[in-house]
Protein backbone atom coordinates (compact mmCIF):
# COMPACT_ATOMS: atom_id res chain seq x y z
CA UNK A 1 0.00 0.00 0.00
CA UNK A 2 1.14 3.27 -0.87
CA UNK A 3 0.34 7.18 0.21
CA UNK A 4 -2.19 7.84 -2.27
CA UNK A 5 -3.96 4.22 -1.68
CA UNK A 6 -4.08 5.45 1.67
CA UNK A 7 -5.66 8.18 1.13
CA UNK A 8 -8.19 6.92 -1.64
CA UNK A 9 -9.29 4.47 1.33
CA UNK A 10 -10.38 7.34 3.56
CA UNK A 11 -11.82 9.55 0.40
CA UNK A 12 -15.67 10.39 0.28
CA UNK A 13 -16.51 11.82 -3.26
CA UNK A 14 -16.91 15.43 -2.30
CA UNK A 15 -12.95 15.25 -2.13
CA UNK A 16 -12.15 14.04 -5.58
CA UNK A 17 -11.96 17.21 -8.10
CA UNK A 18 -11.34 17.37 -11.54
CA UNK A 19 -8.81 19.97 -13.42
CA UNK A 20 -8.33 21.08 -16.64
CA UNK A 21 -5.39 21.32 -18.43
CA UNK A 22 -3.28 24.49 -17.74
CA UNK A 23 -5.78 25.27 -14.51
CA UNK A 24 -3.65 26.07 -11.66
CA UNK A 25 -4.00 24.02 -8.31
CA UNK A 26 -2.27 26.55 -6.42
CA UNK A 27 -0.26 29.40 -6.24
CA UNK A 28 3.16 30.57 -4.47
CA UNK A 29 2.36 32.52 -1.81
CA UNK A 30 -1.27 31.08 -1.59
CA UNK A 31 -2.76 29.93 2.49
CA UNK A 32 -2.61 26.14 2.30
CA UNK A 33 -4.42 23.23 3.96
CA UNK A 34 -4.53 20.65 1.71
CA UNK A 35 -2.14 18.22 0.11
CA UNK A 36 -3.17 16.29 -3.09
CA UNK A 37 -3.15 12.68 -4.65
CA UNK A 38 -3.17 12.53 -8.13
CA UNK A 39 -5.68 9.74 -9.75
CA UNK A 40 -5.19 10.95 -13.21
CA UNK A 41 -2.89 12.71 -15.33
CA UNK A 42 0.19 14.75 -14.73
CA UNK A 43 1.09 18.09 -12.86
CA UNK A 44 3.92 20.58 -12.85
CA UNK A 45 5.27 21.66 -9.30
CA UNK A 46 7.74 24.65 -10.72
CA UNK A 47 9.22 27.16 -7.41
CA UNK A 48 12.12 29.70 -7.73
CA UNK A 49 9.87 31.49 -10.92
CA UNK A 50 10.57 28.26 -12.89
CA UNK A 51 14.37 27.35 -11.82
CA UNK A 52 12.79 24.78 -10.33
CA UNK A 53 10.40 22.20 -11.46
CA UNK A 54 9.44 18.46 -11.03
CA UNK A 55 6.64 16.77 -12.91
CA UNK A 56 4.39 14.65 -10.94
CA UNK A 57 2.14 11.79 -12.55
CA UNK A 58 -0.61 9.83 -11.47
CA UNK A 59 0.12 7.84 -8.33
CA UNK A 60 2.26 10.56 -6.58
CA UNK A 61 1.17 12.92 -3.55
CA UNK A 62 2.32 16.44 -3.24
CA UNK A 63 1.19 19.38 -1.06
CA UNK A 64 1.85 17.83 1.88
CA UNK A 65 3.90 20.36 3.44
CA UNK A 66 0.32 22.53 4.07
CA UNK A 67 -0.25 20.23 6.64
CA UNK A 68 2.62 19.67 9.06
CA UNK A 69 3.16 23.74 9.23
CA UNK A 70 0.33 25.94 10.67
CA UNK A 71 -0.72 29.17 8.45
CA UNK A 72 1.45 27.28 5.37
CA UNK A 73 1.92 29.34 2.98
CA UNK A 74 2.62 27.17 -0.89
CA UNK A 75 6.25 27.56 -1.36
CA UNK A 76 5.68 27.13 -5.42
CA UNK A 77 2.69 26.69 -8.27
CA UNK A 78 1.49 23.59 -9.07
CA UNK A 79 -0.66 23.45 -12.72
CA UNK A 80 -2.38 20.09 -14.14
CA UNK A 81 -0.73 19.56 -17.52
CA UNK A 82 -3.49 16.98 -18.47
CA UNK A 83 -7.39 16.45 -17.51
CA UNK A 84 -6.33 16.09 -13.76
CA UNK A 85 -8.68 13.73 -11.22
CA UNK A 86 -6.99 14.81 -7.98
CA UNK A 87 -7.89 14.04 -4.65
CA UNK A 88 -8.23 16.61 -2.07
CA UNK A 89 -6.70 15.55 1.76
CA UNK A 90 -7.29 18.52 4.87
CA UNK A 91 -5.46 18.71 7.95
CA UNK A 92 -8.15 16.83 9.66
CA UNK A 93 -8.63 14.20 7.45
CA UNK A 94 -4.54 13.36 7.64
CA UNK A 95 -4.14 13.60 11.34
CA UNK A 96 -7.27 10.78 11.31
CA UNK A 97 -4.63 8.76 8.75
CA UNK A 98 -1.78 9.31 10.80
CA UNK A 99 -3.71 8.01 13.60
CA UNK A 100 -5.65 4.89 12.36
CA UNK A 101 -2.73 3.61 10.16
CA UNK A 102 0.66 5.01 11.02
CA UNK A 103 1.79 3.78 8.41
CA UNK A 104 0.58 6.32 6.46
CA UNK A 105 3.05 8.32 7.78
CA UNK A 106 5.80 6.53 6.51
CA UNK A 107 4.07 5.95 3.28
CA UNK A 108 3.97 9.64 2.54
CA UNK A 109 7.72 9.97 4.21
CA UNK A 110 8.47 7.58 1.35
CA UNK A 111 6.76 9.17 -1.78
CA UNK A 112 8.38 12.54 -0.49
CA UNK A 113 12.13 10.64 -0.57
CA UNK A 114 11.73 9.21 -3.83
CA UNK A 115 10.21 12.44 -5.36
CA UNK A 116 13.50 14.32 -3.70
CA UNK A 117 15.97 11.57 -4.72
CA UNK A 118 14.57 11.63 -8.69
CA UNK A 119 15.08 15.33 -8.60
CA UNK A 120 18.78 14.86 -7.18
CA UNK A 121 19.68 12.73 -9.82
CA UNK A 122 17.95 14.99 -12.72
CA UNK A 123 20.19 17.74 -11.32
CA UNK A 124 23.51 15.84 -11.81
CA UNK A 125 22.75 14.96 -15.25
Amino acid sequence: MNALDTMRALASTGEVIRVEPGAMIFRSGESGNCMFGLLEGSVELNWNDGLGHERIEAGDVFGAGALVTEDHRRYGNAKALSPCKVLVMNREKFLFAVQESPMFAIELLSSIDDRLRQLKDCTRS
